[in-house]
Parts: structure tokens; sequence; C-alpha cells
């Protein structure tokens, strides 16, 4: 998962203390310090490590980021210091494969073999987390994206979560006659989310070969998402791309209808003491093409890594190995009101868990979510692009010509 904004910690304050070296013989670890991008969920990890500290006699204490760009940086610079983070959270797809070449993150095949024999994890999960044949970090969440959706908003005007696209746009123009916004974007960092949404739901195959450079930004299949995703803001469907309103607040006022979001951002919800069912919804996004044999579902994983060279690199694998057990993954999923990636967790929000369920059992197209999908330099590109594109909606085709040069650029030597 992403997050923008503040870092809790500063990088400098850090890079300060790496400078001072450490020259003591390596210490059995009783508290694990577990560096994450996620501040905002500083209170779940300490729930997390109370209970480890009293079910495996080994605690854990978060150090959160709110800011991406720092949290990686911090990362990356731990490779070369001395101050090293003993569990951390990063992303699967190309962020995880560079890493992993370098030689920097330890290796959980095991752990993996064992947990999916215990019934764990999933097999179907173990593609995200391999690389060269072995597995890395484990699954520190996993979520599945749909749409979040006011529920207040929809009983005012009789409105039923659409179950085809054509009634999802009815849906949005019921709203607009209401003066209310249909859908929250954003031009910051999330500005890839309705790009992913239109391509999955429009031509999956095209996606996926896309983001293994079997397909051009400039193809007429892209060419024509982009011109769908236009047509949608020149209806006057979104709220300004530029506002600085938390999403959790866009959707506890009404700001906009509908959010598209992981499963992730249900958290949000909670945290506003916002119940499901009464005050608001979730429901799987029907494609654009009715044609398609199956729903297209934006799936992402998020993982958790100890370093090859952690401080004790004994108690971080055996923190690694307790994350995926079902006492670790009740809690985890229950306190933050999400799914998890443990098949054997009830979930007890009603939607979310038929959505997990429908999708363990192959209701739905997974679709890799396109920040892990897409390589880490034609990200950077599209971000930009689309984040130009939202608030300038007829420059598609220049922002198109951009991201493919990178794409370009990064293909002539990853073939």
């Amino acid at each position: 998962m992403i997050r923008s904004r503040v870092a809790t910690l500063g990088v400098a304050a850090l890079f300060l203390a790496a400078c001072g070296g450490n020259t003591q013989a390596p210490q059995k670890k009783s508290e694990l310090s577990l560096y994450n991008d996620k501040g905002a969920w500083s209170k779940y990890f300490d729930e997390m490590g109370a209970l480890s500290k009293q079910q495996i006699s080994l605690g854990m204490k978060p150090v959160g980021y709110t800011d991406s760009a720092q949290y990686q940086a911090f990362i990356k610079a731990s490779f070369r210091t001395n101050v090293k983070p003993d569990l951390f959270t990063w992303q699967t797809g190309g962020m995880l494969e560079e890493i992993v070449k370098q030689k920097q993150v330890a290796d959980t095949t095991s752990i993996w073999q064992e947990a999916i024999k215990a019934g764990d994890l999933s097999q179907d999960l173990a593609p995200y987390y391999t690389v060269g044949g072995k597995q890395y970090c484990v699954p520190m969440n996993v979520a599945y994206w749909g749409m979040f959706y006011n529920k207040k908003i929809f009983d005012k005007y009789g409105l039923q979560p659409p179950t085809t696209w054509d009634e999802l746009v009815k849906v949005a123009d019921t709203l607009k006659k209401n003066d209310v916004k249909a859908f929250y974007h954003t031009s910051v960092l999330f500005s890839f989310v309705w790009f992913e949404q239109l391509m999955a739901g429009m031509d999956p195959d095209l996606y996926d070969r896309l983001s293994t450079g079997k397909a051009k930004y400039t193809d007429p299949g892209v060419v024509q998402v982009m011109e769908k995703w236009k047509q949608l803001i020149d209806a006057g469907y979104f709220i300004n791309p530029g506002d600085k309103t938390d999403p959790g607040d866009v959707m506890k006022n009404g700001k906009a209808a509908m959010i598209s979001f992981g499963t992730w951002f249900n958290t949000s919800m909670t945290q506003r003491d916002l119940k499901a069912g009464t005050d608001y919804g979730f429901f799987a996004i029907p494609n654009v093409n009715a044609a398609l044999p199956k729903t297209s579902m934006i799936f992402e994983s998020g993982p958790l890594c100890s370093l090859t060279k952690a401080a004790d690199p004994e108690a971080s694998q055996k923190y690694l190995k307790w994350w995926t057990t079902q006492p670790a993954q009740d809690k985890w999923a229950t306190t933050r009101g999400d799914v998890s990636a443990n098949p054997k967790v009830t979930i007890k929000d009603e939607a979310l868990g038929q959505v997990t369920k429908d999708a363990g059992s192959g209701k739905y197209r997974l679709v890799n979510r396109y920040f892990e999908a897409t390589p880490p330099p034609i990200l950077t590109a599209a971000l930009d692009g689309f984040s130009k594109f939202v608030t300038e909606p007829g420059t598609y085709k220049e922002v198109l010509d951009t991201i493919q040069k990178a794409a370009d650029d990064y293909w002539s030597t990853h073939q």
C-alpha cells in the first residue's frame, strides 16, 4: 500500500545515527523494529507487537512513515549503513525483484512451504513473492479493489450497487442531477487508479501485455481506455483531482459518493466510526466490456520482509513465520476491519467477506495492481503522466507518448 505526506521519523536523524557505526557483537533480540510506510496504522502494529510478545516471547515496535519516497530512500540506504530494520514493508513486482537481485532480502521459501502445507497461505499467492524460483518475504496484507460507496447518499436517491457498467453510469448521472459528485480521484500518487480499472475492465489481456512490454501505451486499445476515462471526467462525475481532503473524510462528508480503493481502505472507515452496511458499503466494479467471461478485480499483496543482514536473522524469521498463522491474522484482520492472506480467517464485514470468498473461488479474474505490475522506471513516468491527465484531460495522447518513451527505454534492456 502507499502513503504520502510527512515522515513520522526524519531520514536525516537516522543517517546521523548510522554514521556512528555499530561495533557491538550481534545480540539475541526480544523486540524487533518494523519499519513501514503505513504510519496511520501504528496502533494496529502496536497491538500485533503486544500479541507476539505474549504468544512467541518476541515483541515488535513499529517505526512508521507516511511519505513513501522518504521511506523507500531510508530502506535502500539501510543496505549500506548500520541502521537496519529487523522487519520492513515493501511492494511486490519490480520493486521486490530489484532488492532481491541485490541480495538484500532474506529467503522465506521454508516459511512458505510450511504455511501452505498448514493451510495458512494460499499457493495462489506464492507467484507474487517468487523471484528466481524462491520465495521472499510474507504477505503483510492482501487487498481486493472495488468501490466503497456512501450508503446514506445511495439511500437518499434510491440507488443500488450496480452490477453492470451501464448501471454504474446511470448511478453517476443520477448523482450529477442532484449536484453530488459520483467519484473520487486524485492527481497525487494514486493517479493510476482509474487507468488500471478501465484497462482491466475493457481488455485485461492488453493490460497484462502492457505490463510485460508486449504492448505499447500508444496502441489503439490503450488510447480507447484514455478516451473512456476522458469521457467520465468531461461528464463531470469526478471531484477536483487537486482536492487535498483525506479520502476517508471525502467518504464520510459525502464530497464524493464513491471511492475506488483496496479493501484496506475499510480501515479508514472504521477509524472514523463509520459502520459497514449503515454508513457505507462495498461492491465489485463491473467490467466496461460486458462480453468478458469474468469480472476483472484489481488485486494487491504487500510484503513484510527481513534483511539478509538483519541484526538477529533467526528472530526476524521467527516473527515472519508467526505473522502468517491464524492467531496472528485473526488479530490483524479484526483490528483493522480488513481481509487476510490466511484462508482460515473469518472476515466479519459481510461485503468484504463475500468478495474474499468469491475471489478465492475463482469468480473473478484477478489483475495485479498497476503499481506492482509496472516496472518502476515506467511507473514513475506513468504516475506523472496520469497526474497531468486528470487536470488536463485533453493531453492524453501526449501523456501516452511520454510514458511509451520511458517504456521503450526500459524494455530495450530488460526483455
